[in-house]
């Protein structure tokens, strides 16, 4: 039984190493990125579907003014020819009915029908509300982009925090082993107590563990980028860029001045202007059904009649019309009049939501530039409070090395030290976020 659970796990253990390596491996950095989102997140693809329907809504609109054919095509089997009754007097019996059969028992009809609009009011209008119905879709689809691009930045920042801070713990263990075999051989010598190689055990344990959540936390940030990239989480993906690549202090915009016309930058902003002209055009439309309506029709048919199947066919009766109709709106009992009147509402509805939205899009860049502000004065605060707890360890480190220290004070600089990077990891990727933000809000993205 031994032998076999050890053929079954060699094989699991093959059967991984095979999937592992034929999975896609992928070394990006950020911009590769959002590219690959670009063309493979969900969202992003069903907005290009979009556009697509638009087109094809698009199409289907000016065909509405192509002609119009349809063909028809009967045929009956009159099993009982109908009766009409006649009067006498048409055969000299005067006062009485004569039941006569008209018709013959088989016919069949075949006909076309073709239209032709010469001019429709809405017609015209719905032709161009189509076209800015298209205009509409590609908006959504720009939006649709500038998210994704957003949600993928701010998970790539995820993992390149994750990744900072399992260097930092990575560098902490190695100091404090260091230190644990430096007290353990000044306790073997005599010169420490017991309590201090146990104090610094449980450090050294603590940061052990703090490092298998830290590699935990980055395995799932790389899953969550992978999911907001679109890509399958079966496969591999390597992050080029580490934090030192990056300029954090660097703002968002080289404009950073006070600007009360970024509302324009924003695809929100434009897609409220599409959506006015879309209410415009309706409001248009219906004002177009005052106006008179004209069509050309052509309409043909070939009428086949026999009292016999076999002879239906021999002779046609063909017929052929052709014309023009004109309908012209008398009155509707107001019911164009209050559409109108409803259209316009909606036109009024949209102006003031614009200009609703531009106070709310300058209101939120003023708050995202000053959580910026606010964000990158916390980084670089807390960046130096690191640098210092550093500072206050190592001095630590060598006043206990040389008798005038004690090792609290060592194992309370380390702490302070873990804490000040942990307050570090978190105002750094505030800063990163709130950057990223910034630049959304400022329309920046595209």
């Amino acid at each position: 039984m031994k032998q076999l659970y050890t053929l079954i796990f060699v094989f699991a253990g093959f059967t991984a190493v095979a999937q592992q390596d034929t999975s896609q491996i992928h070394n990006f950095n950020l911009q590769q990125c959002i590219d690959y989102a670009y063309e493979h997140q969900v969202s992003v693809k069903n907005a290009q579907l979009d556009i697509k329907k638009a087109e094809y809504k698009v199409k289907e609109t000016i065909g509405i003014g192509l002609p119009q054919i349809d063909g028809t095509a009967n045929f009956q089997d009159y099993l009982k020819l109908p009766t009409t009754l006649l009067p006498g007097e048409f055969v000299g019996q005067p006062g009485t009915f004569i039941p006569v059969k008209f018709g013959v028992k088989y016919q069949s009809t075949v006909a076309f029908q073709a239209t032709q609009l010469l001019f429709n009011g809405t017609y015209l209008v719905g032709l161009k509300a189509s076209k800015t119905y298209k205009e509409l879709s590609q908006r959504s689809f720009t939006r649709t982009q500038i998210e994704t691009n957003a949600s993928v930045t701010k998970a790539y920042y995820q993992v390149l925090v994750n990744d900072e801070q399992l260097r930092l713990v990575d560098a902490n263990i190695k100091e404090i082993a260091q230190q644990r075999n430096e007290v353990t051989q000044l306790n073997k010598q005599g010169f420490s107590e017991k309590i201090d190689v146990d104090r610094i055990n449980v450090q050294y344990n603590n940061l052990v563990t703090a490092r298998e959540n830290t590699v935990r936390s980055l395995a799932l940030a790389v899953q969550l980028l992978k999911f907001q990239m679109g890509m399958p989480v079966s496969e591999n993906l390597i992050i080029k860029e580490k934090i030192a690549n990056l300029n954090i202090s660097e703002a968002a915009n080289s404009n950073t001045a006070m600007d009360s016309t970024a509302y324009h930058n924003r695809i929100e902003y434009g897609l409220l202007e599409t959506q006015k002209k879309l209410n415009e055009l309706d409001l248009k439309r219906y004002k177009s059904q005052y106006l008179p309506t004209l069509s050309a029709f052509s309409n043909g048919s070939y009428s086949f009649q026999n009292n016999f199947f076999n002879n239906l066919y021999g002779n046609s009766f063909p017929s052929l019309i052709v014309g023009l109709q004109l309908n012209v709106p008398i009155f509707s009992g107001l019911q164009r009049l209050n559409q109108v009147r409803q259209a316009n509402v909606e036109v009024l509805k949209s102006i003031n939501t614009l200009n609703d939205t531009k106070n709310s899009i300058n209101l939120q860049v003023q708050q995202a530039r000053t959580n910026f502000s606010n964000s990158l004065a916390s980084y670089n605060n807390q960046k130096q409070n690191m640098d210092l707890a550093n500072e206050v360890l190592r001095v630590s480190k060598i006043k206990y090395q040389q008798g005038v220290g004690s090792s609290i004070e060592v194992t309370q600089a380390q702490t302070q030290l873990e804490t000040a990077e942990l307050n570090y990891i978190e105002a750094l990727y505030n800063a990163l976020v709130s950057r990223v933000d910034l630049n959304q809000a400022l329309g920046n993205i595209k």
